[in-house]
């Protein structure tokens, strides 16, 4: 069942997603070599605080941390720590903010200093499907129009 949300709930999301957005940001500016996993983490933690926000994935079936921090070879859902960055790591960063009753999540994935041109085209072939997946996204369209765009573009740069 969907329940239509009311102007002032919509808005409530909005500044969830804002939240999630300026944190995002945020790590960006601090990501660098030498820097750890645990300290990106806490900047997230002690930001999202900050604008009346709660980590949403602190706490969750036990989750101990309140970002998701992927390097590399990673999939998903890494768990900060002492993990120093190195110069060529890329780094996955899933942020999610619960906002009075509402969440808001997303991740990106980001370059750590400078990476090599096979790991740079992986980025951008990942954004590149983000966008044809988005454009796919309209009135008229199903979820399987998303999930081909993405996996046309994907398939298209050989991966």
């Amino acid at each position: 069942m969907i329940i239509r949300k009311s102007a002032q709930e919509i808005e409530t999301m909005a500044r969830a997603g804002r939240v999630v957005a300026e944190t995002l940001a945020l790590l960006e500016e601090q990501i660098q070599p030498g820097i750890t996993t645990g300290e990106l983490d806490a900047i997230a933690d002690e930001y999202m605080r900050s604008r009346g926000g709660v980590p949403t994935f602190k706490g969750y079936r036990g989750y101990p941390a309140a970002t998701c921090l992927s390097p590399n070879a990673m999939v998903v859902h890494g768990i900060p720590g002492a993990v120093k960055l190195e110069s060529g790591d890329v780094l996955s960063v899933d942020v999610g903010v619960t906002l009075e009753g509402f969440v808001a999540d997303s991740a990106w994935t980001y370059a750590v200093g400078t990476i090599s041109a096979d790991a740079q085209r992986l980025l951008d072939t990942g954004e590149d499907a983000l966008e044809a997946g988005i454009e796919q996204a309209r009135v008229g369209n199903a979820i399987g129009d998303i999930s081909a765009a993405v996996q046309q573009v994907t398939e298209a740069a050989g991966f």
